[in-house]
């Protein structure tokens, strides 16, 4: 009994050393990776900042460069257009995560003063026209997907800034903590094609709804949510309803 309980234990003893041994390979190839990966980062580093110091104005100025930039980056999986806590020393290095903090500072300022005529709710052209005027030219062009980005670093605030897309490849930013309805998204989208004018027989007509269901859906938005304006002397229809949102005001 006592030699098989020495076997056991020896065995026992072996297992252990043999656990220690794969242990301690394991730690020593885990450093040796974690080496090599802070290597190939401080080269990729280096070459970004080169990349960034070379052309950063390009980047802000030229839209097809900045999205062929954006797509580059998306591919590696970093966003050096992210602001500067989420972005780290990306958008430090990059110098463009306060270009893209003023930008939707701008557009804050665009969609607070428009809040009043159109119930917190304007397309995207139109949003991406005022801001492109209060940036100036000297600024560079700006496009869609700069104040989508831009936006979506707006979330924090929980004032509901939000990109709605209402078909046809129209788009709408909401500034205002207001869940839009299907019906409301659908009217949206009709008034847009329409020059903003939307009457209750076009979505008879376009959509198969009902008189009672246009009605309501276009009543709701001008009593309820202050969406639209309604004419009472339309000379063809008698009633028409105005969407500001789907407008566009020359200024």
């Amino acid at each position: 009994m006592h030699r098989l309980g020495g076997v056991g234990l020896a065995a026992f003893d072996r297992q252990q050393q043999s656990h220690r041994s794969f242990a301690e390979l394991s730690s020593e190839l885990s450093k040796a990776q974690v080496d090599h990966l802070q290597i190939q980062l401080t080269q990729f580093r280096s070459a970004l900042t080169h990349f960034a110091t070379t052309h950063r104005e390009h980047i802000k100025k030229d839209p097809a460069f900045r999205h062929a930039f954006q797509r580059m980056c998306v591919s590696i999986g970093v966003d050096p257009l992210a602001g500067p806590r989420k972005g780290g020393w990306w958008a430090e290095m990059l110098g463009i995560g306060d270009w893209q903090y003023e930008l939707g500072v701008q557009i804050v300022d665009v969609c607070v003063s428009t809040r009043e005529r159109n119930g917190g709710i304007i397309e995207m052209s139109e949003l991406v026209r005022m801001v492109s005027k209060l940036r100036g030219v000297e600024s560079g062009v700006i496009t869609e997907d700069d104040v989508v980005r831009s936006i979506k670093t707006l979330e924090p605030l929980g004032a509901g800034y939000e990109v709605i897309n209402v078909g046809n490849g129209r788009k709408m930013v909401r500034s205002v903590v207001k869940e839009l309805d299907e019906d409301q998204a659908i009217v949206l989208a009709e008034a847009a094609l329409e020059g903003g004018v939307i009457v209750e027989g076009t979505l008879e007509r376009k959509r198969g709804w009902t008189r009672e269901r246009a009605r309501a859906a276009l009543e709701n938005m001008l009593l309820r949510d202050g969406l639209c304006w309604v004419d009472e002397q339309d000379p063809v229809h008698g009633r028409s309803y105005w969407v500001p949102s789907a407008m566009r005001w020359e200024e």
